[in-house]
């Protein structure tokens, strides 16, 4: 409909404006899914270099990207963390130390997540791997079950982690599967980011946002049980079942945290994050702590691979074609001559609240990030500002609903928590994160230098 009933552009070539169809039906398939996103995505890419201007090689360049590599192969070591039950025991560890009190399991489990998301991009797999079985045990140990008893603990951890797990998903690069996309679209507008500069920009604004959620589910959804000493003592004794650590640990441990060193330190040494993954990633593999018989089974990493390359190259190949500029142009010229910081505010709300439409952190990123970016730009707003501000956002906008980011269906179908109070609490948790990140994490952001 768009290619050949609405009227295209003069400044749009026709094979652009056929591209820009195709990038919209695309986006609109990801939030609808008619079919699963690899398989739509496939299609698209195939379909671009038929009618999109793009030669077959040029179509299939994304997945050349070195992101899109960097995400597969944290994937693959997030699957050894899980595998070998680091990543559980990291989890206990918190628990054990913070657990006393139903408020610090949410801490515990908040601290557990913030450490994973440095190096696994799937907060689904953070979540349903690590997080929320050890969530579901306690409340289960308390006799808190979905139903009667779910208001005894059960729903207050629910609601509080979930929420936990959406601020650490903003605070690293690697904290979503499309956060670095993100990053790919900013370097498009001139600006780029990397793993040590997203770390350092999500460090202060997340960890005040990670201890206010918490409370403020507190009062929003409160636990009957407030004081939780077995908690603790259950970590403790898991963490006894588990024994010291097993050899395949300790090397997973050296991997993991000479990973994080080499992305934290990209700057001075020049190695691209990609490559320090790889290398992570062939550790492992040459030790055997990973398997190629996991890496082959690691179907959401190859799904990932799949739809996550394609877009990236749609979306680098869209914004090549002008089509993106053509929009903020269009958008810009409604809001006339509003400065940069009103029209940021606005964007950042409509954008924010624009989430309660998308069940996909890829989808709203794709659909909306760009020409927002775009509009900002050629209003004269700082890009860096810009760029982690929106980056940011998404992120955070998934703590709304049941359904705004892969773990939130996983948490709510315990049915611990109504649909209504799982609304209420993301919509105030939603409130504070915005006051949060526009306050300290614009003023952190001005001592960084990033506007």
């Amino acid at each position: 409909l768009i290619a050949h009933v609405a009227p295209r552009p003069a400044a749009l070539k026709p094979e652009a404006w056929r591209l820009t169809a195709l990038f919209a039906a695309t986006v609109a398939g990801l939030v609808l899914q008619p079919i699963p996103g690899g398989a739509l995505v496939l299609m698209a890419i195939t379909a671009a270099s038929l009618i999109g201007g793009l030669t077959i090689s040029q179509a299939l360049a994304g997945y050349a990207d070195s992101t899109v590599w960097l995400v597969l192969l944290a994937f693959f070591i997030s699957r050894a963390l899980i595998n070998t039950g680091l990543a559980r025991r990291v989890a206990l560890f918190f628990v054990r130390l913070f657990g006393r009190s139903s408020l610090g399991i949410c801490y515990a489990l908040g601290l557990s997540d913030l450490v994973l998301a440095s190096i696994i991009p799937s907060n689904g797999a953070r979540s349903g791997g690590v997080i929320l079985p050890i969530v579901r045990s306690i409340a289960e140990l308390y006799g808190s079950k979905p139903g009667p008893t779910a208001a005894l603990l059960g729903s207050f951890l629910m609601t509080g982690v979930y929420q936990g797990i959406c601020i650490t998903a903003a605070m690293f690069l690697t904290g979503q599967a499309s956060n670095p996309m993100a990053a790919q679209i900013a370097a498009q507008q001139g600006y780029t980011i990397t793993w040590a500069s997203w770390f350092l920009a999500g460090i202060a604004p997340g960890l005040c946002s990670l201890a206010i959620a918490p409370m403020l589910v507190l009062r929003l959804n409160p636990p009957t049980i407030r004081h939780t000493p077995e908690a603790a003592a259950f970590a403790a004794s898991e963490l006894k079942a588990m024994g010291p650590l097993s050899s395949q640990e300790k090397i997973l441990m050296v991997v993991f945290v000479s990973v994080c060193g080499l992305w934290a330190t990209s700057a001075w040494h020049g190695l691209d994050i990609a490559v320090s993954a790889m290398l992570g990633g062939i550790a492992l593999l040459v030790t055997g702590v990973l398997s190629w018989e996991d890496v082959k089974r690691e179907q959401a990493a190859w799904d990932i691979f799949i739809w996550y390359g394609g877009l990236l190259r749609l979306g680098k190949a869209l914004n090549d074609s002008g089509a993106t500029t053509l929009f903020a142009q269009s958008v810009g010229a409604w809001f006339g001559d509003v400065s940069w910081p009103v029209l940021l505010a606005a964007t950042l709300l409509i954008y924010f609240y624009a989430h309660y439409g998308f069940a996909s952190i890829t989808a709203h990123i794709l659909a909306m990030y760009p020409p927002f970016l775009a509009l900002l730009a050629a209003k004269g707003a700082p890009l860096g500002l810009a760029a982690y501000s929106f980056a940011c956002f998404t992120n955070l906008s998934a703590g709304l609903t049941n359904y705004g980011t892969t773990p939130s269906p996983m948490f709510f179908a315990h049915e611990y928590v109504p649909l209504r109070t799982w609304w209420k609490v993301g919509f105030f948790v939603s409130l504070a994160n915005i006051a949060v990140w526009s306050t300290v994490g614009f003023g952190w952001w001005k001592l960084l230098g990033i506007w």
